[in-house]
């Protein structure tokens, strides 16, 4: 199922800490005294928040707030339970003309008929596995799967050392952009496809990276 959390920092740091485990091992060990219980829990994530309170940084023309609230505020989601996150997407404002203009738009349908189709080529690769998508391999598939080409792996090396990535986060990058080069209906993983997983991953440090 979907786990939703609107308002990610206002849930208390202890509570979202609890959620590492789960979603790493896909289940929830509660221990007692008179024993240990394991339940299930393969859930999606998906999280919703501001930058700040006041919801506008980092427009230093419209936040009001001080540099030290935002760290409190971002501070609240730590860096571990960040880099379980495969990723993060940031809603840009728009204008008013954009947000009235017909513009060209993907219909719900089309997305729906990419995404099964993704879906399907993820179906015919784990065939004889117990891994039903590219966000459940290991490292044995990423290494199958998820090859690059020279300048690519190359391109990748320069991004886990600049933006200092963990060995978990550099393998998320790879199984993101597997999808990516799926939904594009792409054999193998391409530049752009691994760009755009970069970029998901490149909003972290925007907002918990640098200060201003």
């Amino acid at each position: 199922g979907v786990l939703f959390l609107d308002e990610l920092p206002e849930f208390q740091k202890k509570t979202l800490e609890i959620l590492r485990q789960p979603m790493e091992e896909h289940r929830v060990t509660v221990s007692r005294v008179h024993g240990r219980y394991e339940f299930p829990a393969h859930f999606m994530l998906v999280a919703a928040m501001n930058p700040c309170p006041c919801g506008f940084y980092p427009d230093r023309d419209r936040c009001s707030c001080t540099r030290e609230q935002v760290n409190k505020y971002l501070g609240r989601i730590s860096g571990p339970l960040l880099d379980r996150i495969d990723i993060c997407a940031e809603a840009a404002p728009i204008s008013f003309q954009e947000m009235r203009g017909a513009g060209l738009k993907e219909a719900s349908r089309d997305i729906r008929m990419r995404v099964e189709r993704a879906r399907s080529i993820q179906r015919e690769r784990f065939l004889d596995s117990a891994i039903l998508f590219n966000g459940d391999m290991g490292s044995r598939e990423i290494r199958r799967y998820c090859r690059l080409n020279p300048e690519d792996e190359q391109f990748l090396q320069t991004v886990f050392q600049k933006m200092k990535l963990s060995a978990r986060g550099c393998n998320k990058v790879l199984k993101v952009a597997r999808t990516i080069a799926d939904l594009a209906g792409a054999h193998q993983i391409e530049r752009a496809h691994l760009s755009e997983a970069v970029g998901y991953r490149d909003l972290a440090e925007k907002y918990w990276g640098k200060g201003d």
